[in-house]
């Protein structure tokens, strides 16, 4: 006799997005748009769900009456924007932090800091249109902080701006992150970007920027530290 099927298991046929959902809300933890759930993806699970969200892409192709079947150009388009999703442009939400090598303040500097400018793309999570600028980072450290590699900056924004959000929160998670890594007495930091929910679409103006800022620490204490930062950055001053 031949041996008998093996039983379905109780989460076959799930989709993973929902098996995901599932993890995040039983550990009581938000998965808006710019917050990272890499903790509730399992080996093997993000390439599942770029096949799911091809399919639904698909969908959406169909649904706008895309001739998909018969048209060339946009024959891959459905795995191509959900590759660029989940991969590239979001890739923020579902992978880990990047490791940063630190190291003490061995020779205490406590001179002010400042990186940049550091191009950053990210996307307005009203529309997922791109959002395109630059940042500046100030940091004032003391011989307790902990130093990174200038190029590590880069790579935390970078890691950060990968999700649609706006960029009032990004600047701001972004300053978060630095301060638990590198614990300055100061930390500041500028963004100024382009819109193209603005210049894409709505009133079509692509020369409008929004410039925002956070200052911590020594920065929001000190009016001379913050007007020296302001004044060593192009344009700023």
């Amino acid at each position: 006799m031949s041996a008998p099927a093996p039983k379905p298991t109780e989460d076959e046929g799930t989709p993973v997005s929902v098996k995901i959902r599932e993890r995040v809300l039983a550990a009581r933890k938000r998965y808006n748009a710019n917050d990272n759930i890499a903790q509730f993806i399992e080996p093997g699970e993000l390439d599942l769900l770029l096949d799911e969200v091809s399919e639904k892409m698909q969908t959406v192709l169909n649904s706008m009456v895309i001739d998909t079947a018969n048209d060339h150009n946009t024959q891959n388009t459905a795995r191509r924007v959900a590759k660029m999703y989940l991969k590239e442009v979001f890739k923020g939400r579902y992978v880990d932090s990047p490791e940063v090598t630190e190291f003490p303040n061995a020779e205490h500097l406590n001179e002010l800091l400042i990186v940049g400018p550091i191009t950053v793309r990210s996307a307005c999570s009203h529309h997922l249109c791109p959002v395109i600028g630059k940042i500046w980072i100030g940091v004032l450290p003391n011989e307790h902080t902990n130093v990174i590699g200038l190029s590590k900056y880069a790579r935390l924004a970078e890691w950060i701006m990968s999700r649609p959000q706006i960029q009032e929160e990004a600047v701001v998670q972004l300053a978060d992150l630095i301060q638990r890594k590198t614990q300055p007495d100061g930390l500041a930091i500028v963004m100024e970007a382009s819109h193209f929910c603005m210049g894409w679409r709505g009133v079509k103006d692509m020369d409008s920027k929004m410039v925002n800022s956070v200052m911590r620490g020594a920065f929001l204490k000190d009016a001379n530290l913050r007007r020296e930062f302001l004044s060593l950055i192009p344009g700023r001053g």
